[in-house]
């Protein structure tokens, strides 16, 4: 079949495919990342890029994603446009995935931290109650003699039980096969690494030759839908050695966990999508072994957060009935693995575990989160959120928990708006508004190319106190302020002016976009209010609110309360964690108890369907409006507009 080379601007990549393949597909072969909500299903319109030089022909169904002047620069969409003829095409900046702000700190907010929970000086001697997901044990053993004739593994066993509680001791056929020759040859000093599959039964994962109990390692992981992000954590001691990021390579399929499984589903591509997210799990895992020194075959351990259809993906599960009516994942409580099942880069036999989920759409991070956040340890009333594409919302203290997923779309997450985009280099994160002039502040200092999610909350807000849009975000047809316009049917406000940006292009603010960001911050505020109502509560009976996730840790409280984001409590009572997810992992690697801990929050957490709610309708149309319908729930708010 006839290739054709296709040269990426500005990064120089090159690559050859066979006629009638799409630009995004050939992007994605050559490793270049083209922004893509819908996995290339031709519904969100973000994956624009321009023909520089060939021919290329896009579908008649892309024409309604592009203005009359992006047409006539040669402006197409990358998944709806076959390949020719050799190309060279340009990724503008909006559609590149740069120096994105990830997250990678995190706080334990235990309110009473249980005394087994605390990480010891060393951990020579375990015990069940308190010990990591694995640990290694020196083992000197006595030479074999007539009169002490036991065979090796029985030899080994025995000595295993001078140092532990071990009713049962179980080992694999392929750690049997090099024991004799290994044990004689090392003068019978060897060490075990043990894996306690339950209170009464122990596997030995490996033996290897010496004392090697001071090199044991383990990795914990948050897999976002999003980003990855992973510690490299001393198991004896608990210390952190070191923290990676990078993206999610799955982006490639749809930036959302539905998009995902609509591609897993339809097209045949689970094992893909899987490998797509393992690779940068591999490639964090191996920046953190050759930034600390550390031998892959010391990582005994892997505990891994993250959302349910990651937690499927990841470990190759088909995630298809999640989407559909009942909702139903494959398991929330998932088996342990190895990392040789999976091809992760530690051990061949490191334990891999998974944090337990609760429902199709609150899954192990929010578990994490629920276990690092220390909500279920105190007679406090505190709600969790992490807000995202989904708002997962936990509700409750240590007598009863309760918890959704409301659907608040990508426009947190910068997409789905006219100049959204992720939050890297050159994201407008801030803005505020003094009579006709904006001040911005943009990732990186640099030109502004777009905005990212904290920036419209910003702006929206800003907007809303300066009383350029309406409490249902309109702008006055009458409006005489220079930066509101009329353009191609839609209102908008211009942030920056062509010369202010890097692509020469303005950056605006819709009125589609507000409606947009109404309709996700008006999700997670009816979520909220419905679980409250499910227990006979509101707002004013929260004692705290703690906020994570990447989000939420670039959210200005004030400006999320003026919109309604936020319920209006004391800016005291709202505290961000962060990286809740990677806090749960962390505590689930390093105690076994914590991982127990785990899996009955995760059967406690009474879940809330919101689909088929009829109250929750009811409240997310009274949520329609900044900050709410019911001015009385924003006193703070009615102050300041003096309504």
């Amino acid at each position: 079949m006839t290739k054709h080379k296709v040269v990426f601007q500005p990064v120089g990549a090159k690559i050859e495919v066979e006629r009638e393949s799409n630009i995004l597909e050939a992007a994605a072969e050559s490793g270049i990342y083209i922004n893509s909500l819908c996995g290339g299903e031709g519904v969100c319109g973000k994956c624009k890029v321009q023909i520089i030089a060939g021919e290329a022909k896009p579908t008649s169904h892309s024409i309604r994603f592009l203005s009359r002047e992006e047409i006539n620069e040669a402006f197409v969409l990358a998944c709806q446009t076959e390949i020719r003829d050799d190309l060279e095409v340009w990724v503008p900046p909006e559609a590149r995935l740069e120096e994105e702000q990830i997250l990678t700190t995190e706080s334990m907010v235990c309110y009473q931290a249980p005394q087994d929970l605390e990480v010891k000086d060393s951990l020579d001697i375990p015990s069940l109650l308190y010990m990591p997901v694995t640990q290694k044990i020196h083992l000197s053993l006595p030479k074999p003699s007539l009169t002490d004739n036991l065979a090796d593994l029985d030899r080994v066993y025995r000595e295993i039980r001078k140092k532990i509680q071990a009713p049962t001791l179980e080992i694999s056929l392929p750690s049997l096969r090099s024991m004799a020759t290994m044990l004689r040859e090392n003068e019978w000093q060897v060490t075990a690494t043990i894996y306690p599959l339950d209170e009464h039964c122990i596997e030995i994962l490996s033996l290897e030759p010496g004392d090697t109990c001071a090199e044991n390692y383990g990795i914990a992981c948050d897999i976002g839908t999003t980003t990855i992000v992973a510690q490299l954590v001393d198991l004896r001691s608990g210390a952190i050695l070191g923290v990676e990021a990078s993206h999610n390579q799955q982006a490639r399929y749809g930036e959302d966990v539905i998009s995902r499984m609509i591609y897993v589903c339809s097209r045949g591509g689970l094992s893909a999508i899987h490998t797509a997210v393992v690779e940068p799990v591999n490639a964090i895992i191996d920046t953190l072994l050759e930034k600390q020194g550390v031998e892959a075959s010391n990582i005994t351990a892997l505990t891994a957060a993250g959302n349910t259809t990651m937690t499927h993906l990841f470990l190759g599960l088909e995630p298809c009935t999640i989407r559909l009516e009942p909702y139903i994942p494959t398991a929330n409580f998932l088996p342990a693995t190895s990392a040789a099942e999976l091809n992760l880069h530690l051990h061949p036999n490191a334990r891999v575990s998974c944090m337990p989920g609760v429902s199709s759409y609150v899954g192990g991070d929010i578990t994490a989160g629920v276990l690092a956040s220390g909500i279920s340890n105190s007679p406090q009333i505190s709600a969790l959120i992490d807000i995202g594409t989904n708002g997962e919302i936990v509700i409750g203290n240590n007598e009863w928990l309760v918890c959704c997923s409301a659907s608040a779309g990508p426009a947190f997450e910068g997409s789905g708006t006219k100049c959204g985009m992720r939050a890297t280099r050159g994201a407008i994160q801030k803005v505020g508004i003094e009579g006709e002039k904006v001040h911005l502040s943009t990732i990186g200092g640099a030109k502004a190319r777009g905005i990212c999610g904290s920036g419209l909350i910003d702006a929206i807000a800003e907007l809303f106190r300066n009383r350029i849009i309406d409490a249902s975000g309109k702008f006055p047809r009458d409006s005489d302020n220079p930066r509101v316009r009329k353009n191609e049917g839609d209102m908008e406000f211009v942030l920056a002016h062509g010369d202010e940006t890097e692509t020469g292009k303005r950056v605006v603010i819709t009125e589609s976009d507000i409606s947009n960001l109404i309709k996700s911050k008006g999700a997670i505020l009816a979520a909220m209010r419905l679980l409250l109502n499910s227990v006979g509560m509101s707002f004013k009976d929260l004692d705290r609110i703690l906020v994570a996730g990447g989000f939420g840790n670039y959210l200005d409280v004030e400006k999320a309360t003026f919109i309604g984001l936020l319920p209006d409590i004391p800016p005291e009572r709202i505290q961000y964690i962060g990286n809740s997810s990677l806090t749960g992992a962390r505590m689930a690697l390093l105690s076994r108890h914590a991982l127990a801990r785990a899996n009955n929050l995760a059967r406690q957490m009474t879940y809330l369907e919101l689909s088929v709610d009829p109250n929750f309708y009811h409240e997310f149309v009274a949520a329609l409006f900044l900050p709410h319908t019911d001015m009385d729930l924003y006193p703070s708010v009615k102050r300041i507009m003096g309504s």
